[in-house]
């Protein structure tokens, strides 16, 4: 097969990994994973969306496949005036778009997939941060194998109305651009972080797989994908690294570190709402309190 065939994909998906710990300037990595291959070996040819520049890569011939491989490492610093990278290829397929807010602000008018309902904030934090929440974990997990998120209600100003997300909208969800980061904590942990009140009494929200109930102060029931958690297991979780460190009002975790190279929080709610619009809102019902 010569350097510049392109095979037919049935998907591609790309996702972020930064390398530096500093919000900008900063180094970040770009995976693509590739579904739908077809057997033995394939040359893709794919090129970042708004450049002229094709590049090519090898596909090994016991891919299964699914193949996941870095396609760019790229440099950003406020000079660089990009806020989001998406890739396409030589088919004309396109992936997902990736968006990172910290070393500029979008252009004027510029929107970040829509809802299609209003996706309320309540006072507990309810269906805006359940998808915070949903957004961090989709962020970090393929790179870092991440089971579940957790998001404080702090700070956060209101909910998205139905239609086109502004940038105002994200930051009004979230206004200190914090990165999201990976730890891993023991079952037992866990429980002990959940259980906590925060500044006004509300408890953490986790991502859609995991489901609690608090009574008396105490986590009574707590289910990751539907099968109990229980003390001993070790769980990888995503968070702000400020949550992770004993701020917004809670205490600082007993963890192990995973992974420091997810996006701006900012960023990852708007790749989620740009790649799975037009977005519903949670329920609101992943945390119960007796």
């Amino acid at each position: 097969m010569s350097e510049t065939a392109q095979t037919a994909v049935g998907k591609v998906t790309i996702f972020f990994e930064r390398t530096t710990r500093t919000k900008c300037p900063l180094t970040f990595k770009v995976h693509g994973t590739f579904e739908g291959l077809p057997p033995g070996m394939q040359v893709i040819r794919y090129r970042l969306v708004g450049t002229e520049q094709w590049k090519s890569f090898k596909v090994p011939s016991n891919h299964g496949g699914v193949f996941t491989t870095v396609l760019e490492t790229l440099d950003w610093d406020h000079e660089t005036g990009r806020t989001s990278v998406q890739i396409e290829l030589g088919d004309g397929l396109t992936s997902n778009a990736l968006y990172y807010f910290e070393c500029g602000g979008p252009g004027e008018g510029e929107t970040f997939g829509t809802t299609a309902e209003d996706i309320p904030l309540t006072a507990a934090g309810g269906p805006l941060v359940e998808l915070v929440a949903d957004a961090y974990l989709d962020a970090v997990q393929a790179a870092s194998g991440a089971e579940v998120a957790l998001v404080s209600r702090y700070g956060m100003w209101r909910g998205l109305d139905t239609g086109p997300v502004t940038y105002q909208e994200l930051r009004d969800t979230q206004p200190a651009g914090l990165h999201v980061d990976v730890a891993a904590v023991t079952g037992a942990e866990l429980k002990r972080l959940l259980a906590y009140p925060g500044p006004k009494g509300w408890v953490l929200t986790p991502s859609a797989g995991l489901r609690y109930t608090v009574e008396g102060g105490v986590v009574t029931e707590i289910t990751l994908n539907g099968a109990p958690v229980t003390d001993t297991q070790e769980i990888k979780v995503a968070a702000n690294y400020v949550l992770m460190g004993g701020g917004q009002g809670f205490p600082a975790w007993d963890s192990t570190t995973v992974f420091l190279g997810g996006p701006d929080d900012r960023g990852a709610l708007a790749s989620y709402l740009a790649k799975n619009s037009p977005v519903q809102a949670p329920q609101g019902d992943r945390v119960t309190i007796r």
